[in-house]
């Protein structure tokens, strides 16, 4: 604030003694200056150690005070920065406006225009910082050839920050767009119409198409197979299985779990299904195929004599068993019956077995041929259960009939030049 006095300014108001020649008004509660130093201040004129000496140039934001000996000078010449500017002599009605930056504003004629309006930053905003030599100028008091005015500057540092972050925004965006129509224009050079697309990785990126990128290269997809059913029972039954005719399994037998339910009426024949382990066939098919057969209407329970019940545990009446060729040979000779000749089964009638070939119920025979292996295995079944229910081999009689079932089809359909086609039934016409 400038002295709240009204006397005139300058030395010749004031006391000589109290205030020395070329100083200004002192500030309002200064105690005058009578040429004594404070203690530990050194006397002016010699500075202190390391600081430079007065040569007529304040620093940068200190009052500047005329030359001795030719008048008093303006109280501040160039303010310090946040520092209320100074018009002239105290007059109470004057405008003691501020000027924030400390810098008048100069138009291109040297004139002194009117101060610009201070800047108020918003919340949570700073003004950008200020070039070097803005700072240089204006620690020397001068202008640089491309110094922006306050006016210019003013906005710049309100709305530097969104006209930066639009530029950005608006690069980025022509950017895309020159991609997209590259791409366009590359596509649509064959005559066909243009496509757009978008920029799959850096080769498409710097102008140049990925292989990956193209739809002509790529896989067509195919749609997935929906899941296939399990085979069913009759499916099952016409396949043949690989195995060895010259196999010669464990000797182990393992009983097929499960129980099967007799469903007609008749003497109830209870029977255990074995097989032997380490074939590798399937033990359930081959005992859903026994139950099946016997109790068809065309088998032996077919005239409601019998009924055949499957259990897997107690006492059955008897056990028919599928085996390998070799176990299957050495449980028929206990009965004195010899089916290593033409790997065929046998009924083991001094056992509790029933032997079924396992070669034969995987392959089946020439008489029946590939194409009709369900038929052929209901007919092994049938045979050499008759043979435990009592009924030997019969032969046929008439050229081109059905065989009999108690004939051996296995071996040949040709019985003493009487040839007779296959039959897997006892009662084929039920």
């Amino acid at each position: 604030m400038p002295p709240q006095s009204p006397r005139p300014y300058g030395p010749q108001g004031y006391d000589q003694q109290s205030y020395p020649q070329g100083y200004g008004t002192p500030a309002r509660g200064t105690p005058a200056y009578d040429g004594t130093p404070a203690h530990g201040t050194p006397a002016y004129g010699t500075p202190p150690h390391g600081t430079p000496a007065c040569d007529g140039t304040p620093a940068h934001g200190t009052p500047a005070y005329g030359a001795r000996g030719r008048g008093p000078a303006p109280l501040f010449d160039t303010p310090m920065h946040g520092t209320p500017r100074y018009r002239g002599p105290y007059d109470p009605d004057a405008d003691d406006s501020f000027v924030r930056g400390g810098h008048p504003v100069h138009d291109e004629t040297g004139e002194t225009a009117v101060p610009a309006a201070p800047y108020i930053p918003g919340p949570r905003r700073e003004a950008p910082p200020r070039r070097a030599d803005e700072q240089e100028a204006e620690a020397a008091g001068t202008g640089t050839g491309t110094e922006e005015t306050a006016a210019e500057r003013q906005p710049a540092r309100s709305g530097g920050l969104g006209r930066t972050l639009t530029g950005i925004a608006a690069a980025a965006i022509t950017t895309v767009l020159a991609v997209v129509v590259a791409g366009q224009v590359t596509e649509g050079g064959g005559g066909g119409a243009p496509q757009a697309r978008a920029a799959d990785g850096p080769a498409d990126r710097a102008g140049v198409e990925s292989p990956a990128s193209r739809s002509d290269d790529r896989p067509a997809r195919t749609p997935s197979a929906p899941p296939s059913a399990p085979p069913t029972y009759e499916q099952l039954m016409a396949r043949q299985f690989p195995i060895d005719p010259r196999m010669d399994g464990s000797g182990r037998f393992e009983a097929v779990p499960g129980f099967d339910k007799a469903p007609g009426k008749g003497r109830k024949i209870r029977y255990r299904v074995d097989v032997e382990q380490g074939l590798g066939l399937d033990g359930a098919l081959f005992a859903q195929a026994v139950q099946k057969t016997l109790n068809d209407r065309r088998s032996w329970a077919g005239n409601g004599e019998m009924t055949f019940e499957r259990i897997s545990s107690g006492e059955p009446e008897w056990v028919i068993t599928l085996a390998s060729p070799g176990t299957t040979g050495e449980w028929c000779r206990k009965s004195g019956l010899d089916t290593t000749v033409d790997n065929v089964s046998c009924d083991s009638a001094s056992t509790e077995r029933v032997m079924v070939n396992a070669f034969r119920w995987a392959q089946g025979s020439d008489t029946f041929g590939p194409e009709a292996m369900h038929a052929y295995r209901q007919m092994l079944i049938n045979h050499e259960v008759g043979h435990r229910l009592g009924h030997s081999h019969v032969s046929c009689r008439t050229p081109g009939a059905l065989a009999p079932v108690m004939q051996q089809q296995t071996k040949s359909l040709d019985i003493d030049g009487v040839e007779c086609r296959p039959n897997p039934w006892v009662h084929p016409g039920s």
